[in-house]
């Protein structure tokens, strides 16, 4: 009796659950799942839909269409124009009223066509001659069934979160859309319609209307996909979506800049993309490139490269000098003509933003302020002021000397002030100073800077000195390895010091003339290390804006995109560069990059997931998935993985 009793309570608790489900299901249909909270209809010009975020909505028809259609360009903007949903309902017209359609309008253009006669109109009578043709090689066709007619109504909503963007957008929609010949209109009166029509429900309430032969039909299908690249320049890699190779100019025409940024996760990819990138346009384009190696990762590229491996590092011989300024070739706003000068007030602020990050230190003092700013400056700039360093080229040289055994005289170039000549002469203004504001700043950059002064043993003190080395014209590939300087501090200030002395040594020596001027390229590797210092972030920005005019390319290769995000004042350098390229993406970094980038969902998930060497790259507003696949040959010199490299080593000795 109590096991009946048992059993009932269970049937009874499994019928209330079946119940429970069924009214459940019962309740959620589709038109409920995919329906907001509510929708305003009250203007006859867009819908304003309620739900977690208000957005409003404007429908338009197709109302214009081209005598002839391309395919596949039909629709392809107002498919690719951000966020909007298209639906064409297609209808087939059949045969028998397709031909007495047809027979109409041929009768009717044949009337037309006796009129213009008569009247004389000779344009318009050859006009209907050949419409008529055309509509009567369409019936023999359909006839015949080689063809058929449709009738097709194209409807598209646009989205947006705020009533401007609405306007603005829809500007530009229809100025793209009639780049084709297609005219767009408003649903005026019928947004409602119209966007019912737009919903997954099969079910079209507005009924514009065009008519369709099976070949022009045929434009009106999506198959379009985002294909990326240059008619010139190197394979970079693969479209994953077409299978497509893509080519890439750094410095075609279209471009609005030639500089780029690369962000990924570590073991992603970069370095073995960059160094791809950089050998093959070394072959391929004659491009020179010069990178700024925090990681020791390029050495092997300049040695297989046939370029220059420059080491700095605390107990090496190498030495930058901060002070070093040479000429640049700027062209006569009057005359137009190239002439050379010494843009002696910008180095000395390049030189005093370097000193100011070396004063700062690694702690970033806040003691250091606009005052002790001038106190730098100025002795910066009577530093190249007493060796009579001025606008003047001629400057830079000192009395003319005549080699043993040679007859022609030769220019013999000054020795440049050094951050140990500037520091004396700090002390000596320090001890002259009777001025009481000045002397805690004279004191503090005594008592820090100390440490980069050679005569003092400082342990920093490999950029004081005359430079060691000159970068050679011509050269495939240099690479300035600073990675065996401290991370935290040292290769920070190592960047920004060799920054300004690769643009003083590299770039500024391009010509502004585009014909004469050398495509160079700049690589700055974990460029991250230099956002904890504005000085430096500020030269960062200048070199991205200047660089254009140079005809030299900056490349700004960083795995912590964040960092980027957090300093409004570093996203200058990524407004400034045309070619975005994102590996593999750490899922705490991903919304960072949707949000400054405007990626997709896709996109975004997709750089969560994907593997290595695969990526996204937006060149402009075009972008792709990128598959970059290095060749065997390459791959000898481009690997990082410190294994495989080991097992490469072994291979080739035999072992």
């Amino acid at each position: 009796m109590k096991k009946r009793k048992q059993e009932s309570k269970l049937e009874q608790q499994n019928r209330n659950t079946d119940n429970m489900y069924e009214n459940l299901f019962k309740r959620t249909t589709i038109k409920e799942l995919i329906a907001p909270s509510g929708i305003d209809a009250s203007n006859p010009d867009r819908l304003e839909i309620i739900s977690s975020l208000k957005r409003y909505s404007r429908s338009f028809f197709v109302s214009t269409l081209p005598r002839m259609c391309t395919f596949p360009e039909l629709f392809r903007d107002m498919y690719l124009f951000g966020d909007t949903n298209t639906s064409i309902y297609i209808n087939p017209v059949p045969e028998s009223r397709s031909q007495n359609e047809l027979n109409r309008i041929i009768n009717e253009l044949e009337t037309e066509r006796i009129v213009a006669q008569d009247k004389g109109n000779i344009n318009r009578e050859s006009n209907l001659t050949q419409k008529r043709f055309e509509a009567e090689s369409l019936r023999d066709e359909i006839a015949a069934g080689y063809n058929k007619l449709f009738e097709a109504s194209i409807i598209t909503t646009l989205f947006t979160y705020n009533l401007e963007e609405m306007e603005r957008l829809t500007k530009l929609l229809a100025t793209e859309m009639s780049k084709s010949l297609v005219d767009i209109k408003s649903a005026w009166a019928m947004q409602e319609k119209a966007f019912k029509s737009n919903l997954p429900l099969m079910n079209n309430k507005i009924g514009k209307e065009h008519t369709f032969d099976r070949k022009s039909m045929a434009t009106t299908f999506p198959f379009t996909t985002s294909e990326i690249g240059h008619s010139t320049g190197v394979p970079l890699g693969f479209n994953k979506q077409t299978g497509t190779p893509i080519l890439f100019d750094n410095f075609h025409s279209s471009l609005t800049n030639y500089n780029m940024v690369i962000f990924a996760k570590s073991g992603a990819g970069k370095s073995v993309t960059m160094k791809t990138l950089i050998s093959r346009s070394s072959v391929l384009m004659g491009i020179e490139s010069l990178a700024l190696d925090a990681e020791g990762e390029y050495s092997i590229v300049a040695e297989s490269l046939g370029g220059i491996n420059v080491v700095l590092s605390p107990n090496s011989k190498t030495i930058i000098n901060l002070f070093d300024v040479e000429t640049e070739t700027i062209r006569d706003e009057i005359t137009g003509r190239e002439r050379l000068v010494i843009n002696v007030e910008n180095k000395v602020e390049d030189v005093t933003q370097a000193l100011l990050t070396m004063a700062r230190g690694s702690t970033r003092s806040t003691e250091v302020n606009e005052l002790t700013k001038q106190i730098i400056a100025e002795a910066v700039a009577e530093e190249y002021a007493t060796i009579g360093i001025n606008s003047n080229p001629n400057s830079l040289y000192g009395q003319n000397i005549k080699y043993e055994g040679q007859n022609d005289l030769y220019k013999q170039k000054k020795k440049m002030p050094t951050i140990g000549s500037w520091y004396k002469r700090i002390e000596k203004k320090a001890n002259e100073n009777t001025n009481q504001d000045y002397s805690f700043h004279y004191s503090y950059l005594l008592k820090v800077m100390k440490q980069y002064i050679r005569e003092y043993d400082g342990q920093m003190a490999y950029f004081d000195g005359q430079s060691t080395f000159e970068l050679l014209e011509g050269a495939p590939f240099i690479n300035l390895d600073i990675s065996q300087l401290e991370e935290r501090f040292a290769r920070p200030l190592a960047q920004q010091i060799l920054l300004s002395w690769i643009w003083e040594k590299f770039v500024k020596k391009n010509s502004e003339d585009r014909k004469k001027a050398i495509q160079k390229r700049v690589i700055v590797d974990e460029a991250w290390m230099l956002l904890p210092y504005p000085e430096a972030v500020d030269f960062l920005n200048t070199m991205a804006r200047r660089a254009r005019k140079r005809n030299v390319s900056l490349a700004v290769v960083s795995q912590r995109f964040q960092d980027f995000y957090e300093k409004p004042e570093a996203q200058a350098v990524l407004t400034s560069s045309d070619t975005k390229l994102f590996l593999a993406q750490d899922k705490s970094e991903i919304q960072y990059l949707k949000e400054v980038f405007k990626l997709s969902e896709g996109e975004a998930g997709f750089l969560v997931t994907c593997f290595k060497g695969e990526g996204l790259l937006k060149v402009g507003s075009e972008s792709a998935i990128l598959q970059i696949t290095p060749t065997k040959k390459e791959f000898e010199f481009v690997e990082t993985n410190l294994n495989k490299m080991v097992s490469m080593n072994r291979n080739r000795q035999g072992v």
